[in-house]
């Protein structure tokens, strides 16, 4: 089973757009830090200082607002093994209603630190948050 990760964020004042509802830009940043959470969570400890991990693309899906001061629960996994260098993300924000709000798609490119070079996912890497 692929790894999760799980964690909630409670809309603040600072969060909340003219219209009254979690600003779109706001969600981009909670998925940027979900992502960064769960590898910094699940990844070796060699592969923290070896690698950083930069969004290609995000395919977000809209299916609800949430209102200052509710609390959403997010859950993170990768379904798929790497193509080359990318990774896709799935991401999941659910409401206090229990629907969820958000859905998302991300790509992600694997970049070593000391070259600032793309490369290929190591299998190493992929194996720590993909099924074997």
């Amino acid at each position: 089973m692929p790894s999760t990760y799980a964690t909630q964020f409670t809309a603040g004042p600072e969060h909340i757009d003219i219209l009254g509802h979690v600003n779109n830009a706001v969600w981009v940043q909670w998925m940027e830090q979900v992502a960064t959470e769960h590898w910094t969570r699940d990844a070796a400890p060699e592969h923290l200082d070896a690698y950083v991990w930069v969004v290609t693309r995000h395919e977000i899906d809209y299916r609800g607002n949430v209102q200052r001061g509710e609390t959403v629960s997010v859950r993170t996994w990768i379904p798929e093994g790497p193509r080359g260098a990318r990774f896709d993300r799935h991401m999941e924000f659910t409401g206090p209603d229990g629907k969820v709000k958000v859905s998302a798609r991300s790509t992600w490119a694997i970049i070593d630190r000391q070259t600032g070079r793309i490369l290929r996912v190591p299998p190493e890497v992929a194996a720590r948050f993909t099924e074997a």
